[in-house]
């Protein structure tokens, strides 16, 4: 199991990171995603400007990211990603009826995707993008 560095015994620029996750998530806690990264700061920096930058409102909406981060942690059998991020998607508007259609999406997808590359099916010109 990992180690935690919780933020009593986190060094400066490990706690520089747990405040900015606090501010930016309106909370008074850090994960415990978080807490194992710390165990190498350079990475647990890195990715936390990335998850910044990438969940931020841009041309998806935030519930509509937390959606695809479900569905490719279900697909990853990620148990951590999935629990997380179900939380943060009921918190920006999912329901049950959305996560069960979300589901079916995501079991559809990998059935096919594997159908696809079983059979080796050749991409159709028109679906072919430059």
């Amino acid at each position: 199991m990992a180690r935690l560095v919780e933020y009593a015994d986190a060094p400066p620029e490990v706690r520089a990171v747990y405040d900015d996750i606090m501010a930016t998530r309106r909370t008074d806690w850090v994960n415990n995603f978080w807490k194992a990264l710390a165990a190498h700061p350079p990475t647990l920096k890195r990715l936390w400007e990335n998850v910044k930058t990438v969940m931020a409102p841009g041309a998806l909406d935030p519930l509509t990211k937390e959606l695809v981060y479900v569905a490719v942690s279900v697909t990853n059998n990620c148990e951590y990603c999935i629990q997380s991020h179900s939380a943060a998607a009921r918190a920006k508007g999912m329901d049950d009826a959305m996560l069960a259609e979300l589901l079916a999406v995501v079991g559809l997808a990998n059935e096919t995707n594997r159908l696809a590359n079983g059979y080796r099916i050749p991409v159709d010109d028109r679906f072919k993008t430059s």
